[in-house]
């Protein structure tokens, strides 16, 4: 029983590892960047006031929204459900375009959006 023991435990963290959850566990200690995620550029989020509000601003200076957007999208995900356990995201869209509204920074772009989940 006792040999059998870290067979079963290393079984379990091999098929832990096909669904990303190794992964996830990886990211409670520090994000490895745009790189080791494999997204094209870093994006770092700020809370709004109200909690389920918040802006990204994406690291890529003279990126267009088509480049950035996933860059973007992936820590509004990641905040939505770690805070409110569903990846639902409303954008705030841009009237005259129907897409995303953009502002830029010195650092790149700028979206904003509304976690949806309760």
């Amino acid at each position: 029983m006792a040999v059998l023991r870290p067979l079963i435990a290393g079984a379990m963290a091999l098929s832990l590892s096909g669904c990303g959850v190794v992964n996830w566990f990886g990211g409670l200690w520090g994000d490895g960047g745009a790189a080791a995620s494999g997204l094209p550029y870093s994006a770092s989020l700020t809370r709004g006031e109200d909690r389920r509000d918040f802006t990204v601003e994406v690291n890529a200076v003279g990126a267009d929204l088509s480049e950035a957007r996933e860059s973007a999208r992936f820590p509004a995900t990641r905040y939505c459900i770690e805070t409110y356990g569903a990846s639902d995201v409303d954008w705030v869209i841009d009237p005259a375009t129907g897409d995303w509204a953009v502002s830029r920074s010195d650092r790149g772009l700028v979206v904003s959006g509304r976690c949806t989940a309760r």
